[in-house]
């Protein structure tokens, strides 16, 4: 097998550091050499030594001046290196917001962003303007970018490869047809803590009782975007800009067993699925393997034990979201920007407790309709859509539903 060399951006995440459990079951088959992270030094610098990483960013450094923080860095460094009874191997100390992006600009064989929300879009350029294959487990760089990432990738010739595990099952259910035999992809979503609940009954849940999901083990937004669906509204503007299959031919279906991921009916009417027990160890060796299935450390289904399967339609009267994400996904442009900053600042404002869980769909729909009339040109209708366009819209969104739930308060 032919060592590839890699950088996981976010590595001190969720999926950042399955990703570094699969990597730890394939030594010969990776070399890590490039890690970035938000804030987590002290995990950050433990990962760096044991995998002998030579570059590393910390989007949010120590305190103080630069020298003082890179000092604070090489000493949490030295501590690590200590413990573990190995070398520091550190040559490049990358530090603030732009850390992670630098970092995803070295040379590598392929880099997994696992950066959470908006602001991994400058990770997913910066990579794929280096001509480097990139594993997107930051969904939002794609959707609110768009174009803007799309054309990045054809300009580079580098690869966009799919790392949630919904379309990590639509790719390898792919590989059974054509793109001409494709009739429909088709999403499952688990139904989150909330499945089977009215909108009236959801006006009253708690954030403690968003993040107790029943299946996946998440960070705090995407684990409240699952609860919303919102999660699933953006993983549908993403099967389609990684596709190329047009909305009315994407369903969600709710699965709440969460063991088909995805699924893809072909023009004959058979229907491919890929089923595993939740895990995400499993679609990141995928998308790492280039093509390759290595041993993920995740089970199989065992189909010895008796079980029931079930699927069931979307209440989207209780759960408006998704069907706000595929009104902004068809309107496109900067529409898609405005959905997923404008969610980001309401998921914070609920954990606050300053709105109710409804208030978040409320909150997005009130920044689609505003961004409609706001400026007809923010749509990008009229030309081609700019990394400047996803950003001013991306600000502007935040900054009007931070506006609106003052507005409530006060109110």
């Amino acid at each position: 097998m032919i060592v590839r060399d890699l950088s996981v951006i976010g590595a001190t995440g969720s999926v950042g550091t399955q990703s570094l459990d699969v990597i730890r079951a394939h030594p010969d088959a990776f070399r890590v050499v490039g890690l970035a992270a938000g804030s987590r030094l002290e995990l950050l610098a433990q990962q760096a030594v044991e995998f002998g990483v030579p570059a590393i960013g910390l989007a949010r450094p120590p305190a103080g001046t630069a020298a003082e923080a890179v000092a604070a860095v090489r000493a949490e460094l030295a501590r690590a290196a200590a413990r573990a009874s190995r070398p520091d191997p550190v040559e490049v100390i990358e530090l603030g917001p732009e850390a992670p992006a630098r970092i995803a600009a070295r040379p590598a064989s392929i880099v997994l962003n696992a950066v959470t929300g908006a602001v991994g879009l400058d990770v997913t350029l910066a990579a794929l303007e280096a001509g480097t294959d990139t594993a997107l487990a930051n969904k939002e760089s794609l959707i609110i970018g768009g174009e803007v990432v799309l054309a990045a990738a054809r300009a580079s010739g580098a690869a966009l490869i799919p790392v949630d595990s919904e379309h990590s099952a639509i790719a390898q259910a792919l590989r059974a047809g054509r793109a001409d035999e494709v009739a429909r992809l088709v999403l499952t979503a688990s139904g989150g803590p909330f499945r089977g609940r009215t909108r009236a009954q959801l006006a009253a849940v708690t954030p403690e009782e968003a993040l107790a999901h029943p299946t996946w083990d998440m960070g705090r937004v995407i684990t409240t975007n699952s609860a919303s669906l919102v999660n699933k509204g953006l993983e549908v503007i993403e099967a389609h800009l990684l596709f190329g299959v047009a909305y009315d031919r994407i369903e969600v279906v709710v699965h709440p067993q969460s063991l088909v991921h995805s699924m893809v009916e072909f023009t004959d009417g058979s229907t491919i699925a890929q089923v595993s027990p939740p895990d995400m160890r499993l679609p990141i060796a995928y998308a790492l393997g280039a093509g390759q299935r290595l041993a993920s450390g995740a089970r199989p289904v065992d189909w010895t034990t008796a079980a029931t399967w079930t699927f069931e339609p979307v209440d989207r009267e209780a759960f408006p979201a998704l069907d706000l994400a595929i009104a902004a996904g068809r309107r496109g442009g900067t529409h898609p920007a405005v959905y997923n900053a404008a969610n980001e600042v309401l998921v914070d404002a609920f954990h606050d407790r300053l709105i109710p869980f409804t208030g978040i769909a409320d909150g997005i729909a009130a920044a689609l309709a505003a961004h409609a009339e706001h400026d007809a040109a923010e749509t990008g209708a009229s030309s081609a859509l700019t990394r400047a366009d996803v950003l001013a819209a991306d600000a502007w969104a935040r900054g009007f539903v931070r506006d609106r739930i003052a507005g409530e308060a006060r109110g």
